[in-house]
């Protein structure tokens, strides 16, 4: 019988998922973090379970905020134009 999806993954899956997009992490590395706080965990007995969601959410770029060109210093680039 098929598992059913969950959102709460083993270490080893979540390592798989970071390496399928390319990103080497160990699962001592995803403890360490579970540990921390860095990742939302669980540990019903000796296994460790994260959120399948916050994992793939750690593999998207942030957004940035741009700079608007008012906000910059108005001497900063005087030196270069010389």
């Amino acid at each position: 019988m098929p598992r059913v999806p969950s959102d709460w993954i083993t270490l080893t899956e979540a390592a798989r998922i970071f390496s399928d997009a390319g990103v080497s992490i160990s699962r001592s590395t995803l403890a360490r973090w579970a540990r921390s706080g860095k990742l939302q965990a669980i540990q019903p007995g000796r296994t460790i379970y994260v959120r399948r969601a916050q994992v793939r959410s750690m593999l998207r770029p942030k957004k940035r905020r741009g700079v608007n060109v008012a906000e910059v210093q108005p001497g900063l680039f005087e030196d270069l134009e010389e």
